[in-house]
């Protein structure tokens, strides 16, 4: 995976380490040099000193080819136009850091899929809204060992099966169950049949998130 990220702060450094670890291309663009310098040095990503509400800037981090493009600057403003100048080449997702969660529906409105606050700008939690794109939201339990998980059920190995036949499991428990964004959340028993669209929130250890997530999808 390709990906782009704006602004070479805390956050967009230690998004940026992340995602080179798990082995996907990074370019981050930052437009202190003395950053950049730093960033070189320290990531093993292509790191590009200028300013990323500049079109040549964007085309010179080859953001025709990006498939996520982050805009993790401490700057509304600048993340706003950045959004707006990026959104003209179709990244798969746009996501956003505000400073100002009343911003929120600005953002939305231009077409940016994730926008994230500050109470939420843990870099961890940008990389797996990068990582998990089916995943509809994410909640970080207790010290990070455990995650809850809110997952459309779309596997048709398991549609029309119990709930007692997948859960509880030595690895994740299904705690909710609801049909659509209207309906009212259920907590499941044991003989609930699981059926196609169907959402469930889904209490699962860290080390087999990405397991255990694909036996729903």
């Amino acid at each position: 995976m390709y990906v782009i990220i704006m602004g070479g702060g805390r956050v967009g450094l230690k998004l940026a380490s992340l995602l080179s670890q798990e082995g996907h291309d990074i370019t981050l663009i930052e437009k202190d040099q003395k950053i950049c310098e730093k960033a070189s040095s320290d990531l093993d990503a292509m790191v590009i000193c200028g300013n990323g509400t500049d079109s040549k800037i964007l085309e010179e981090a080859n953001i025709n080819n990006a498939d996520v493009f982050v805009a993790a600057t401490g700057n509304n403003e600048a993340n706003l136009m950045a959004c707006i100048l990026v959104k003209e080449y179709q990244p798969s997702k746009l996501i956003a850091r505000i400073s100002d969660p009343l911003l929120e529906n600005i953002f939305k409105k231009i077409g940016v899929d994730f926008v994230v606050s500050p109470e939420l700008t843990a870099a961890s939690y940008l990389e797996k809204l990068i990582l998990r794109p089916k995943v509809a939201d994410l909640i970080m339990l207790g010290t990070g060992n455990a995650e809850l998980l809110n997952i459309p059920i779309k596997n048709s190995k398991v549609i029309g099966k119990t709930v007692g036949e997948l859960s509880p499991n030595d690895n994740y428990i299904i705690s909710a169950i609801y049909k659509n964004e209207n309906s009212d959340i259920i907590i499941p028993q044991s003989d609930m049949v699981l059926e196609e669209g169907f959402k469930i929130l889904i209490l699962i250890k860290k080390e087999a998130v990405k397991k255990v997530v694909k036996i729903f999808l």
